[in-house]
């Protein structure tokens, strides 16, 4: 099957050394890495800021914290998503790794309720903001910068390093809590631990800036080898607009919130495992790596078969096995209770979820104009995240206390 665009606009290509590839992935990464070590260190966090009341409602507050990233998420893509279409990729993407920078820091600074009272999770709230207006504004430049690094025959592979990144950033924030977890009791892992977890992203952001600043601009470059026909005057005229688009837009976020919805499922897991299995939490953060391991892996493999057999088949096949397998993966997880079931099912389903998800944002990028590709990619991305991703947490949490059901995640 034919991997060519949908519109005939030429995406800009230079050819970059592997350095300033790297740069992206590496920044991505750890923009990723920090802002879901959040996640992934609630039921701590949620004693050190939401010490009063039960457990269950100090870890509901905290999981409304980290869903409350999200909301700005869709003002960074405003922001920083259209400043790569007007002034570049490049001062973009170095822009949103700033901020990033200064709230993981102040996050992991902030004292405890105890030391400073209800300014303590205000605080947490004001960096969580921060930091999710930085991420909303990362993903519509780095995607649409390595899509006009790529060539034309490996775009599915470049851009699979989106989300590829994104959970090395999973598998590394799981080595760091399984070894945290292991050396740590519960105590030292609410005083400093999680802390820590944070602030080991943060020691690598000097060297992404530098990274990040040495890199190639790719708007406004045109590879010779990639010319196409000239679109009609009218056409051209409307190439900067999203309104001829406007399909692709509405499909591509339909399609990123079902995989948001399912990301943010998995990505649950650990504090799933803590709280409603009450495993130890060296078992539930070694789900973060599995679930990190497996995805990258199989993103990696999903963005080379969408180049070699199209796009369409590689995203529907694996995501109507996924829907069929949810059901029974989590009834086995729930009855069965063994490490084994839990982490096969955990692996069938990161599996099926990575494999679909990556053409996902292939053909999105590819079909939008260079003249708006940073900016709609990165609003595309940021509602669906926002609206579904920052609410997924909060809901299984509350549904499971509602309904005293541990499918309820399914």
């Amino acid at each position: 099957m034919s991997t060519t665009r949908m519109d005939d606009t030429p995406l800009p290509r230079r050819s970059i050394p592997l350095r300033h590839v790297m740069a992206v992935f590496v920044g991505n990464g750890l923009e990723f890495y920090d802002f879901l070590t959040f996640s992934y260190f609630a039921v701590y966090i949620a004693r050190t800021f939401y010490p009063g009341g039960s457990a269950s409602a100090g870890l509901l507050a905290t999981l409304a914290t980290f869903g409350a990233g999200f909301l700005t998420r869709p003002i960074g893509a405003m922001v920083i998503g259209r400043m790569g279409d007007k002034i570049g990729r490049k001062p973009a993407m170095v822009i949103s790794f700033t901020l990033m920078g200064v709230a993981i820091v102040g996050l992991a600074c902030t004292p405890s309720y105890a030391m400073i009272g209800p300014a303590a999770p205000i605080l947490v709230l004001l960096f969580r903001l921060v930091q999710g207006f930085a991420l909303g504004g990362e993903v519509g430049p780095t995607t649409a910068f390595m899509a006009e690094a790529a060539p034309p025959n490996r775009r599915g592979l470049y851009l699979s390093m989106q989300y590829a990144t994104q959970d090395a950033a999973i598998l590394v924030a799981g080595l760091v809590g399984t070894t945290l977890a292991a050396h740590l009791t519960a105590q030292q892992l609410q005083d400093w631990g999680w802390r820590a977890a944070l602030l080991l992203g943060a020691a690598i952001v000097p060297f992404g800036l530098m990274l990040r600043r040495t890199l190639p601009e790719t708007l406004g470059h045109v590879h010779p080898d990639e010319s196409a026909p000239q679109a009609p005057a009218a056409s051209r005229r409307e190439a900067g607009r999203a309104r001829p688009y406007l399909r692709i837009v509405v499909l591509g976020l339909m399609m990123l919130t079902a995989g948001t919805i399912g990301s943010y499922t998995l990505n649950y897991m650990t504090t799933y495992a803590l709280d409603t299995l009450k495993l130890p939490a060296t078992l539930a953060f070694s789900l973060l790596i599995l679930n990190g391991g497996v995805s990258m892996c199989f993103e990696a493999l999903s963005g080379w078969l969408s180049d070699k057999f199209g796009r369409k088949p590689v995203m529907i096949i694996p995501g109507v096995l996924l829907v069929l397998a949810i059901l029974p993966c989590f009834w086995v997880i729930d009855h069965m209770h063994s490490i084994a079931a839990l982490y096969g099912a955990e692996a069938v389903m990161a599996i099926l979820a990575a494999v679909s998800a990556v053409p996902v944002i292939v053909t999105i990028t590819e079909t939008l104009p260079a003249s708006i590709r940073s900016g709609a990619v990165a609003m595309i991305y940021a509602f669906a995240i926002s609206i579904f991703g920052g609410s997924t947490q909060f809901m299984i949490k509350l549904l499971i206390d509602r309904t005293g059901n541990p499918l309820a995640p399914a």
